[in-house]
């Protein structure tokens, strides 16, 4: 396996896995591919690896700046993390997020925030003991993790391309 940043030629398979990945999901709006590509579009994928087997795309994650109170503090969000349905709960996942999450500290940002299973991206560091809100989320489910100065505070805005449909 390889794990690298996304290239141009990467984007058709980014989608196809993308919404294969997120297929029939409980917790899934069945946008996320079109997230992604509006992200690429607008130029706001600081962020985006892929994990290659066989020269086949199996996962990929994105990382896109977000806005605090209408500010940008450089702070990220996290997502989508998409893997092969067949290669779910294999670890990839785990490997895209802890390279992005290096990159980003190497970057200089100041935190990353995720919307998602409390369970699981505890493992991360993110938590949900903080004073950043994002709309009518359950807190539980909204976590942060501070790469870089004080815990910022204030509502959460994802960029513009999570509206994608």
């Amino acid at each position: 396996m390889i794990l690298r940043s996304e290239t141009p030629a990467d984007t058709s398979l980014v989608r196809s896995l993308t919404d294969a990945a997120f297929n029939g999901a409980a917790h899934s709006s069945q946008t996320e591919g079109a997230i992604v590509a509006a992200l690429r579009q607008a130029g706001a994928l600081t962020i985006s690896l892929v994990v290659e087997q066989d020269d086949t795309i199996i996962g990929h994650v994105a990382f896109s700046p977000v806005l605090i109170d209408g500010e940008d503090l450089g702070w990220f969000g996290l997502g989508p993390v998409s893997v092969s349905p067949s290669l779910q709960r294999g670890g990839i996942g785990i490997a895209l997020i802890e390279e992005g999450l290096r990159l980003l500290k190497h970057r200089g940002a100041a935190g990353c925030v995720v919307l998602g299973d409390p369970n699981y991206y505890r493992r991360f560091g993110f938590t949900s003991d903080h004073a950043l809100r994002y709309g009518d989320v359950p807190p539980e489910y909204f976590q942060s993790m501070i790469l870089l100065g004080d815990p910022a505070k204030g509502e959460v805005t994802y960029h513009e391309g999570f509206e994608a449909r």
